[in-house]
């Protein structure tokens, strides 16, 4: 199953039909991908499930509907075994970016959480899940699909960031203060750290 959100509000892709009733099911070949997506939008739907027997092809079509942009971010720890975080647009995230022409996905992460934050010195040490939101820009939707990468950094300074990204605030935090700043987080941040088994 895929989970990607719109507007924070889930839309599951699945090949399964499960007997709960408080969200809203809707068939692959009778739905009309863009205006279930504009509907979740205006808030007229909270929760919908897709359904097709092969959820892949789903993501295929939704790909074919909807123009997709490509990310890399990065979950990085320091050697206390702190995260880095970012805070933009009144919510903490983590540092990541789009793809550039020619670039390796794991490259635009780390180059992404070096420009965001200014912490360098970075490792990967391996990929984590991708991420599937859609948002909207000027008007028309994208499906952006985050490529996510657990990453150390020995960095000692002062992290510092990126203010033409509009970020006013970046922080390491322990376990306690990412519990609370998950609360004011977005829903693929905090499935990446429930998938991860980091909340404890």
């Amino acid at each position: 199953m895929y989970k990607v959100f719109v507007n924070d509000k889930p839309l599951f892709l699945t090949n399964h039909i499960s007997k709960e009733t408080d969200f809203q099911l809707f068939l692959l070949e009778s739905i009309d991908i863009e205006q279930l997506i504009v509907k979740i939008f205006q808030n007229k739907i909270q929760k919908a499930y897709l359904y097709h027997p092969d959820e892949s092809v789903i993501m295929k079509t939704l790909k074919a509907k909807i123009p997709v942009a490509k990310a890399g971010g990065g979950l990085v720890y320091n050697k206390k075994g702190e995260v880095l975080f970012i805070f933009r647009n009144g919510k903490w995230d983590l540092p990541k970016g789009g793809i550039e022409k020619g670039e390796e996905i794991d490259a635009t992460a780390m180059r992404e959480v070096e420009e965001e934050t200014g912490v360098n010195g970075l490792t990967i040490s391996h990929k984590l899940q991708k991420t599937y939101h859609v948002f909207r820009r000027n008007g028309k939707y994208k499906l952006k699909i985050t490529h996510w990468f657990e990453m150390q950094s020995d960095f000692e300074g002062t992290p510092q960031g990126q203010l033409d990204e509009g970020i006013e605030k970046v922080a390491w935090m322990n376990p306690e203060q990412i519990k609370e700043a998950l609360k004011n987080s977005y829903e693929n941040i905090k499935l990446l750290f429930e998938e991860e088994k980091l909340l404890k």
